[in-house]
Formats: C-alpha cells, structure tokens, sequence
C-alpha cells in the first residue's frame, strides 16, 4: 500500500471518529448552563457559609462577654458583704470616738473601694424615701410610720447594687404601712 493510501485511510478514519464524538449544540448549550449552575451554586454556599461565619464570631464573642460579666457580678456579690462590714465598722468607729486617724484611715479606703465599684458601673440603690419596687427592693416587713407614706421605704438594712443596668443584689428595707393608729385621722 502506498503512503498516500495510507494517510487516506488515516484521515477518514479520524473524521469518522471526530463526527461521532463531537457534541452537538445542544449537549455543548447544557454543559455551559450546568457550568453556569454550578458555578451560581458555589457562589451561594460561599456567600452562606460567610454569613455562617459571621454569625458564629458574634455569637462567641457577645458570649465571652457575658460570661465576663457573669464572673464580674459573681465576684462583686462576695465582695459586697465585706464592704457591708467595712462601712458597718466605720460608722462604729465614729460612733465610739475612735482616734480621728483612724477614722480618716478607713475613709480611705472605703473611697478606693468605691472608685473600683465606679469603674466596674457598680452603683448602690437608693432605698430611704423611695417608693417600694419589687424589682430593686427585698421588703423585709411593714411597719406603720407618721413620717413616711404606705409603701415609702422607710429604712435601709442592707444595701442593694445595680451592675450598669442589671440587679446583682436588691436592697433589704422596711416599708411604711401607713400612719400609726393615734397618727390617724377619725372621720365624722
């Protein structure tokens, strides 16, 4: 066989194989739009797995902060009876007429003590003279009183504390009930 017979052949065969494995157009059009699909596809599960992400680093971080917090107020709720005794052992100390420089020793430290209380946004309860609020007052009993009005928290026998704007220990007071039986007025 000649050498041209042979390329002949040769190349009929490749165009017979060519056109039987050449796609038309339609399965070319499907593949670009499957392409296209896939490619939208991974676009959304990209976009959605950053929003996931997002998500997680906020909800971790606004978690570390609360359990910052927590910790704070738990520490804050040990410490507030101490500081309860120290004043408690200040207004003794004055009341005995303790030497002058220890009363001023005391002070001291009771400012530093308010200053760390300020920076932490611990702040004290103002009882005597306020309405009664079951959200910020522990009513420890009801006595009637010709000073203060029904429901007046009339005294303060522990101190109540507000973390920024949360509660950690609400103040033990004792309300008015009202004026005294002599106090009252008798209509007629």
């Amino acid at each position: 066989m000649s050498e041209k017979s042979k390329n002949k052949k040769d190349e009929e065969k490749v165009s017979e194989n060519s056109s039987d494995t050449l796609p038309d157009t339609e399965i070319i059009d499907e593949a670009v739009n499957d392409k296209v699909l896939d490619e939208e596809s991974l676009q959304d599960q990209f976009v959605r797995l950053q929003a996931d992400f997002a998500n997680f680093r906020n909800r971790t971080q606004r978690e570390r902060l609360e359990l910052y917090q927590r910790a704070n107020q738990d520490l804050f709720l040990e410490i507030l009876p101490v500081l309860d005794h120290f004043e408690l052992g200040l207004e003794t100390a004055k009341a005995q007429n303790t030497d002058e420089a220890v009363i001023k020793g005391f002070s001291l430290v009771l400012e530093q003590f308010k200053v760390v209380l300020d920076q932490f946004k611990v702040q004290s309860i103002k009882a005597v003279g306020e309405k009664f609020d079951p959200h910020l007052h522990e009513a420890l009993t009801h006595l009637p009183s010709d000073d203060y009005d029904e429901g007046i928290c009339m005294n303060e026998v522990r101190k109540g504390y507000l973390m920024g704007d949360k509660l950690i220990r609400a103040s033990q007071v004792v309300v008015a009930s009202g004026p005294t039986e002599k106090g009252e007025k008798v209509d007629g």
